[in-house]
C-alpha cells in the first residue's frame, strides 16, 4: 500500500515537473489554452478564403496536423484554434512578437528568413518556369530566342529571366509588368509570347484565365526549387520538434499524396478551380526525406 502511494506521489510530481519544464510556444499554448495560425488571404491554393470567409488551403491542412500533435503532447485535446489574417510585409514581425504560433501559408524558407525566424519540414518546392500558349510551340527556354517575354518588374522572376537571357545570349525582348495580372494580359493579349513565374502561380492564373486550356508551363526552370515551409519561432528547439515529427510523419504516410491531390489535383472551393499542379520528383524526393533546409542543392533531385 505504501509502495503503491510511493509510485503514484512520484508520478505527479514528475507531471508537475513535466508541466513546469515547459518553454517557448508549448509552454505559451498550455498556459492560454489556444494556439493561433498565421494564414494569407489569397495564398491560393496554401492558404486562402473560401465561400464561407473560413481560412483553408494545403498549408492549412499541414497546420492543422501539427496543432493535433500539440493536443497529444500537453494532454489537451480543448486547446482552441484561433487564426489571424497576415500579409507578406508583417507575418515575420508577428510570428517574431508572438502573435502568431505557426504560420501557413507559401512562405519562401531562405537564410535570410531563417536569422529572424525558423521553418518546419519543407511542403512544397517552387521554381521559375514560363507560361506560353500552347499554339506557339514554344517549349524550352532556348525556344524564347528573340521573342518578348513578361515578368513582374522587381521580381525575382525578372531578374533570373534577364540572368538566363545575357548567359545565353538569347536577345528576349523582356517586358516588364507592374503586377501579374498585367502580366498575364499582356500574355494573353499575344503582345508577350511568355510570362515567366513561379510555376504554382503560374498554375493558379491559368486556371482562372478565360480559356485554361490555350496555355503551358515550361518543364525547363529559370532557377533551383525553392522549399515553402511552416514558420514558427527560432529558438524554440521543444516546439520544431514537435513540428518536425508531426509533418515527417504526415509525409511518410498515404494521406500526404491525398492532401496534395485534394488542393492542387481537384476542383477547389469555392469555384470548383483546378490548379493541375503534379507532384514533383523533387518534392516526392522531400516527402520522403524530409528537410527544414533553406538550401536549394538539398532538394535536387539527381
Amino acid at each position: 500500500m505504501r509502495l503503491s502511494t510511493i509510485v503514484l506521489a512520484v508520478t505527479c510530481l514528475a507531471g508537475a515537473a513535466s508541466a513546469e519544464d515547459l518553454t517557448g510556444t508549448l509552454q505559451k499554448v498550455k498556459e492560454t489554452k489556444k494556439i493561433t495560425l498565421g494564414y494569407q488571404e489569397a495564398s491560393v491554393p496554401f492558404s486562402y478564403l473560401d465561400g464561407n470567409q473560413k481560412p483553408v488551403g494545403f498549408a492549412m491542412d499541414i497546420c492543422l496536423r501539427i496543432v493535433d500533435a500539440v493536443k497529444k503532447q500537453l494532454g489537451m485535446p480543448d486547446i482552441s484554434v484561433e487564426t489571424l489574417a497576415v500579409t507578406s510585409s508583417n507575418r515575420i514581425p508577428l510570428m517574431v512578437n508572438g502573435t502568431l504560433d505557426l504560420h501557413c501559408s507559401a512562405t519562401t524558407n531562405n537564410a535570410d528568413r531563417q536569422k529572424q525566424v525558423a521553418f518546419t519540414n519543407t511542403h512544397f518546392l517552387s521554381a521559375t518556369r514560363f507560361a506560353a500558349r500552347k499554339a506557339a510551340n514554344i517549349k524550352t527556354i532556348d525556344d524564347l530566342k528573340g521573342k518578348a517575354v513578361t515578368a513582374v518588374a522587381g521580381s525575382v522572376n525578372l531578374t533570373q529571366l534577364a540572368k538566363v537571357n545575357t548567359e545565353r545570349n538569347l536577345g528576349i525582348n523582356i517586358m516588364p509588368a507592374k503586377d501579374q495580372a498585367e502580366a498575364f494580359l499582356l500574355l494573353e493579349t499575344d503582345r508577350a509570347q511568355a510570362y515567366a513565374l513561379d510555376d504554382v502561380q503560374l498554375a493558379v492564373a491559368i486556371a482562372r484565365s478565360k480559356d485554361p486550356q490555350a496555355f503551358m508551363i515550361s518543364e525547363e526552370t529559370f532557377s533551383k526549387p525553392e522549399p515553402y515551409g511552416i514558420m514558427l519561432r527560432r529558438e524554440d528547439a521543444p516546439f520544431k520538434t514537435l513540428a518536425d515529427r508531426a509533418t515527417a510523419e504526415l509525409y511518410a504516410s498515404p494521406e500526404i499524396e491525398v492532401l496534395y491531390r485534394k488542393w492542387l489535383e481537384s476542383p477547389t472551393p469555392p469555384n470548383g478551380l483546378n490548379y493541375n499542379v503534379p507532384m514533383s520528383a523533387a518534392l516526392r524526393n522531400a516527402f520522403k526525406k524530409p528537410s527544414s533546409s533553406a538550401d536549394p542543392d538539398v532538394y535536387v533531385v539527381n
